[in-house]
């Protein structure tokens, strides 16, 4: 098993990256790596960190101002090659369409539930480096 995942966590708010940081603990599951963190608040922030590689889940925040992470997610699934899953943290469960428009791979709302936001990092990691093995 790889020693490490990095996760990119994207938001405005410093308090938003906190909560996704505790949420996830040193390792969201038994059997995935465990997490380093590099956190964005800005836009040219993420597509720095994902041209310069090395990330294997984005976390982005879908209430983040001026660039939302739903756009932010659209974004680098055009642009960044082999892009990372994301997962998108939503206000509302009614927005879960648009995480699907944003082409996200999970979707979870705020604020974070450590139990749901940590199964669903898990999955995305498994995902991620089972294609990496």
């Amino acid at each position: 098993m790889q020693q490490t995942a990095t996760v990119l966590v994207y938001s405005d708010n410093s308090t938003t990256r906190e909560q996704i940081r505790l949420a996830t603990g040193r390792r969201p599951a038994a059997d995935v790596p465990q997490v380093e963190f590099v956190e964005c608040a800005t836009l040219p922030a993420v597509l720095a960190e994902l041209e310069r590689g090395g990330i294997d889940v984005c976390v982005l925040d879908g209430e983040a101002v001026p660039a939302g992470g739903m756009g932010v997610c659209r974004q680098i699934k055009d642009e960044v090659y082999d892009c990372p899953p994301v997962l998108l943290t939503i206000g509302r469960p009614q927005d879960a369409w648009l995480a699907t428009w944003s082409r996200a791979e999970a979707a979870v709302t705020l604020p974070v539930e450590p139990v749901e936001f940590a199964a669903a990092l898990a999955g995305l990691l498994r995902t991620r480096l089972s294609v990496g093995t």
